[in-house]
């Protein structure tokens, strides 16, 4: 028996790729399901099992295409949920054969109410692992506050408890040797403080994850993991139905959106469709030179999660700008792992096409800490830190306010448009998202720091952990 995590950074998640005596098993796929495909042929093995851990908010599973590809059986936990797609529904204890190995379905309600974690088992019947979706994380568990938003009586509370029980129940009493599979890990908006390391051993974590502390009881365990959780992204609720019911596989969205625009057809693109331009170029590029009303997410970092957080409508139709074609298909791909499926094409030629047609172009001012340490000797500018609330209570600069970048949309009243200001954030992805919001908003008065704070913190700019008030409002 052979198991793999297959890790994708930009969102945060794991799959898992199993294999044993020509037959194999796929736990949590993303959407683009060509690499499995090609991982199988290398293999010669037959796909005979998809499992999912629940049904997840904050990506699109490529469940549904894979087994229309491979004719494997998709496999959720107990669960009444109608689904827009065949499946199996296991029971608690159900044990699923891949070739000499085997996976024991746990069914763990908490997180979602049909979350379940299987227990892996080798050829000779040995417990090797426990995949444990998003019911138990590397130093953390899944949050119960992501299923009220599709059923509204399911209350986080009524979660906690179910995890509380899950957790004393199924997961405590196993081995300690067992490896913990996650779903995610650090950056995950699943959990609220889980760990950058994506396994570790069932024993450790007992002595060191706070929610598998045996000595608190039922109502403690309710208190702690219900304080500090933060506003769920607004995408989350429309991953979960876009899982339930299924959804176009990842060659349709590519046929649809991998099309070249010359600059009148994408300028007569934006304007008939009412298109979103998206440009995905490193921010260092976006400052230098965009075409008006751009919004800059950057497809060299968290991309998906940030798409996710600031494109409030899910089916918004998007028209790309990227560095060069393959990073076109790379965005495309990217947007279709949090469901945003409305790209309609890509400018030909990046911004240069734009440029050379003689089009209107904008730019973002940006210095160094150096260049701002340097002026707050003679000026005392507006600084806002776009940073989480979590980094800006860490330390910050004494004279900010801390306005989270996702948040940013609904506090623009309460920046003065008449008054020079600095953003920054941890090294300048965030910032010049937020410099693109502000723009398409019409603020000009304003520069950006390059380096972000990672920079501000070798200066002799005051800082402070101390918490004044964090917003403008």
């Amino acid at each position: 028996m052979k198991i793999e995590q297959i890790y994708t950074s930009c969102i945060a998640e794991a799959a898992y790729y199993i294999t044993s005596n020509g037959e194999a098993a796929i736990v949590d796929p993303l959407r683009e399901i060509q690499p499995y495909l090609e991982r199988l042929a290398r293999d010669g093995v037959t796909l005979k099992y998809i499992f999912e851990t629940h049904f997840h908010a904050d990506f699109v599973s490529g469940h549904v295409d894979l087994a229309k590809k491979t004719g494997a059986t998709i496999v959720y936990g107990p669960t009444e949920m109608k689904t827009g797609f065949n499946m199996h529904v296991g029971f608690d204890g159900e044990i699923f054969k891949v070739g000499g190995a085997q996976l024991r379905l746990l069914h763990t309600p908490g997180h979602t109410l049909e979350s379940s974690c299987f227990v892996l088992s080798d050829e000779t019947g040995k417990e090797q692992g426990l995949i444990s979706g998003d019911t138990l994380f590397i130093g953390d568990v899944g949050r119960p506050d992501l299923a009220q938003h599709v059923i509204a009586d399911l209350t986080q509370d009524k979660l906690a408890r179910l995890l509380f029980y899950s957790l004393h129940t199924k997961i405590l009493p196993l081995s300690d040797d067992l490896i913990v599979y996650p779903n995610h890990g650090a950056g995950s908006a699943c959990g609220k403080n889980m760990s950058k390391e994506t396994t570790d051993t069932l024993g450790n974590q007992k002595k060191t994850n706070y929610a598998l502390n045996p000595e608190l009881n039922e109502e403690q365990f309710v208190d702690v993991l219900l304080s500090g959780l933060t506003t769920p992204p607004q995408y989350f609720p429309k991953n979960v139905l876009m899982n339930i019911r299924g959804s176009d596989g990842i060659d349709t969205i590519l046929e649809r959106a991998n099309i070249a625009l010359d600059v009148a057809s994408f300028e007569k693109a934006v304007t008939e469709k009412q298109a979103l331009i998206l440009d995905t170029r490193d921010a260092s590029e976006f400052a230098k030179g965009f075409i008006p009303n751009s919004l800059n997410i950057g497809v060299n970092g968290s991309f998906a999660m940030w798409v996710g957080e600031l494109i409030e409508d899910i089916n918004q139709t998007i028209l790309l700008v990227a560095e060069n074609e393959q990073k076109v298909e790379e965005s495309i791909i990217r947007l279709s792992r949090v469901g945003y499926d409305h790209a309609i094409g890509y400018l030909a030629g990046g911004f240069e096409a734009w440029k050379l047609a003689g089009k209107a172009t904008d730019t973002v001012t940006r210095i160094s800490a150096l260049e701002l340490e340097k002026r707050l000797t003679t000026e005392e500018p507006l600084l806002i830190d776009v940073r989480k609330i979590s980094e800006f209570q860490s330390e910050h600069l004494v004279a900010a306010v801390n306005i989270p970048l996702n948040v940013l949309q609904n506090q623009l009243a309460a920046i003065p448009k008449d008054k020079s200001f600095v953003l920054h954030c941890a090294g300048g992805y965030r910032s010049m998202m937020a410099a693109s919001i502000l723009k398409q908003n019409g603020f000009e008065q304003f520069v950006d720091v390059t380096g972000g704070f990672s920079d501000l913190k070798t200066t002799q700019i005051p800082k402070t952990t101390y918490i004044c008030p964090t917003t403008l409002l």
